[in-house]
């Protein structure tokens, strides 16, 4: 039987950004996909990381940064960017940006591999 999601489970995070989970650990306790809306303000960052899993991101408006091998890949609204599993990248804006996030598996805090966690 589907299961509407008339709204979802928003993730507190540091720096201003913020994560509304539709699908996933934390909203549906499904382990196999999380899909959630990001809003990223101008200028946020995070850590290098090296998920174990793999990130579909689609920007809808504004853009993104990647950053991955010495290079840096900006995703503009319209554009997507996939990221594999084992792959080192780090996310940053330079303007506000809205994306939605597909991670399979799920999202978590565990599989994400930020160089600041211990």
């Amino acid at each position: 039987m589907p299961e509407l999601i008339s709204e979802p489970t928003m993730i507190p995070v540091p720096g201003g950004k913020s994560i509304a989970e539709y699908v996933g650990r934390v909203k549906t306790g499904d382990d196999d996909v999380s899909i959630a809306v990001i809003h990223a303000p101008a200028g946020w960052s995070e850590p290098e990381q090296t998920p174990a899993f793999d990130e579909f991101t689609i920007v809808i408006t504004g853009s993104i940064d990647v950053e991955h091998d010495g290079k840096t890949t900006t995703v503009g609204a319209g554009q997507a960017i996939i990221t594999r599993a084992g792959e080192t990248v780090r996310y940053l804006t330079r303007e506000d940006a809205h994306y939605v996030a597909v991670c399979l598996p799920a999202f978590s805090p565990d599989l994400v591999n930020r160089d600041d966690e211990s």
